[in-house]
């Protein structure tokens, strides 16, 4: 180790023991790179799985250190990643291996859902802080585990949940905690519309480049398509839980954290979904319709859903979008369902209080007291959400100050429970009661079983 190398590790433990806010390498509120620090005095990153998304935040994390290391079970990801740092970056297929460097302060961790979990337990015990993609389970049991052991190893990790640090989504959460609709009724939790009706896919030979059963991993053996890999993962139930997990994800955690149900959970959770593929077989097999109705403990009803008339074709999944008929209308939404809600077309978050409305997406924030705000600002003492207004930025302040992130395990932990339950209610076809203390469904031991999925040996997600 070179003695500049010693130096930033003596100052990275002196200060987090401090509790120093600012990090030297940390340049203000934007937190951007700085390019007078010595490189080998920023921390370490080692980048565990880089395709598409591997590779977005492997980009924004080489802003606030240096990449050393990249890893992926498809060598042509590999070695583009490290060609895109200069071909300086150490290969690896398997991520134990990079794992064993003593020099990795920091992992990013984009592999498919189903190696989320295995991934950043390994890294917290080797003692890495850990930037991971959502969504940040397969299972709910998964989640409880990583929560253990984020808590007993200390590391800082922060969720990819990036709408926690943009302006309009902090701006709507601050207003609906602040009173200015009310006390909240209900929130409206809209994803599009995905069609997956597509397959059956014929099996092929495995590519050269790809080390099919380490993709697998604790997943049931399949034959090689593909369509079963990259960001196609996604719409297979043995990987992913279609875009209920995926973008459901991104907008339940606003759900909660404006409804102030961060750390809880549902009650209730009746849901219905359409399986375009159903009874297919080697096809995709998540639903791409749903809607579920969610009762919380703080009397908030949360009706999550895909907004039917927001339709989105993604990569080439489907050139078409499945037809809706009045019969599969009248079965996703029932009888009591908004008459709004079943022609929606956006997708975003609505807040719904005694004294009004407010929507936000990813556009902006919406409704007459995000209008009014300017000349209505909030009191100096209004309950504020913690600043961040750069996600990878918040991460890497964290990881020197110690602090926890603004998108933490505990709290993401909760957020994906919500869509879980939603996937279990709907796959089961009935409704559920969850008991968010202890974190169990109750009187249906077949669907308490769902929060575990069997695992494929040696692929255990094990504390």
């Amino acid at each position: 180790m070179s003695s500049h190398r010693r130096e930033f590790l003596r100052r990275f433990a002196t200060v987090a023991a401090a509790g120093t806010a600012v990090p030297y390498w940390f340049i203000g509120a934007n937190a951007r790179t700085d390019e007078t620090t010595a490189k080998n005095d920023r921390p370490h990153i080692g980048a565990i799985g880089v395709g598409g998304r591997g590779s977005a935040i492997l980009q924004q994390a080489a802003q606030f250190g240096e990449v050393v290391a990249v890893c992926d079970v498809d060598a042509n990801h590999a070695q583009r990643a490290k060609a895109a740092f200069g071909g300086k970056p150490d290969v690896y297929e398997d991520y134990r291996k990079l794992l064993e460097r003593q020099d990795v302060d920091v992992i990013t961790n984009g592999t498919p859902d189903h190696w989320h979990t295995a991934v950043n337990i390994a890294a917290c015990k080797a003692g890495k802080d850990v930037y991971t993609e959502k969504p940040m389970t397969l299972t709910i049991d998964e989640g409880k585990i990583l929560s253990k052991v984020v808590e007993e190893t200390g590391r800082v990790v922060q969720v990819g949940t990036q709408q926690r640090s943009e302006r309009q989504f902090q701006t709507a959460v601050e207003l609906v905690r602040n009173g200015r609709l009310g006390k909240i009724e209900q929130v409206w939790v809209a994803l599009p519309f995905y069609s997956t009706k597509a397959g059956p896919f014929p099996a092929e030979p495995v590519p050269p480049e790809l080390n099919w059963d380490l993709f697998q991993g604790q997943a049931p053996v399949h034959d090689y398509c593909r369509q079963r890999v990259h960001a196609n993962f996604r719409w297979w139930y043995e990987y992913a839980g279609g875009i209920i997990t995926d973008w459901g994800n991104h907008h339940m955690d606003i759900g909660h954290w404006g409804a102030d149900c961060e750390l809880t959970g549902p009650t209730s959770i009746d849901a219905r979904g359409l399986f375009p593929n159903a009874g297919d077989p080697d096809s995709f097999n998540t639903a791409d319709r749903f809607f579920s109705r969610m009762i919380y403990p703080n009397g908030v009803e949360i009706l999550y859903f895909s907004a039917i008339n927001e339709r989105r074709l993604y990569g080439g999944v489907a050139k078409t979008h499945d037809t809706m008929t009045p019969e599969k209308v009248k079965f996703l939404f029932g009888d009591d369902c908004p008459e709004e809600i079943q022609t929606f077309d956006r997708n975003g978050i609505m807040f719904i209080g005694e004294r009004g409305r407010i929507f936000v997406n990813r556009g902006g924030v919406y409704g007459a007291a995000a209008e009014e705000l300017a000349d209505n600002p909030l009191p100096p003492d209004a309950w504020r959400v913690r600043p961040s207004n750069n996600h990878m930025g918040n991460f890497f302040e964290c990881v020197k100050t110690r602090q926890e992130p603004v998108s933490p395990v505990r709290i993401q932990h909760r957020t994906v429970t919500a869509c879980h339950l939603t996937n279990i209610s709907l796959r089961l076809g009935r409704q559920l009661a969850w008991d968010p203390e202890k974190q169990q469904i109750l009187n249906d031991p077949e669907a308490d079983g769902w929060q575990k999925r069997k695992q494929r040996p040696p692929y255990f997600v094990q504390a």
